[in-house]
């Protein structure tokens, strides 16, 4: 069999058969960040899992609702909550609990729920575990995503 075709292009037939093997790639990519099985809804306003805190790396560095990240306020990453949600995060081991806005996307590693600042980290002790159990309960919804 010969296949003819403009010089330096696939024949047709390569590239039907690697459209979905592609195809399947770019779903699995897309499946990763953020999909349901990782982010699990809310329920009654509150969700329980592991909380971490971020600093210094980030401080001064654009968060994904566009604002400048600064350590010092009472701020979090969320994967799905509108940004300008206020919560109450509870650390479950000591039962301190702090309010937070959230203003970023995350976090992306692991079963974590939420990321605080350096700052609301500090309010409920957990700098030095650097993860924790925590509650988060959803105090006011700014309806923005």
């Amino acid at each position: 069999m010969v296949i003819v075709s403009r010089p330096g292009a696939l024949p047709s037939r390569i590239v039907r058969s690697l459209v979905p093997p592609l195809v399947l790639l770019a779903a699995v990519a897309c499946a990763g960040r953020g999909s349901p099985s990782r982010t699990p809804e809310l329920r009654d306003n509150t969700e329980v899992g592991k909380a971490s805190w971020y600093g210094r790396k980030f401080h001064g560095r654009p968060t994904a609702s566009g604002e400048r990240f600064d350590m010092r306020e009472l701020t979090a990453a969320h994967r799905t909550l509108p940004f300008g949600t206020q919560v109450r995060v509870t650390n479950l081991e000591n039962n301190r609990s702090v309010v937070v806005r959230i203003n970023d996307r995350g976090p992306f590693v692991g079963d974590r729920i939420i990321d605080l600042s350096r700052a609301a980290a500090r309010q409920i002790s957990m700098i030095e575990r650097g993860v924790v159990r925590v509650r988060i309960r959803v105090m006011r919804n700014s309806g923005k995503s």
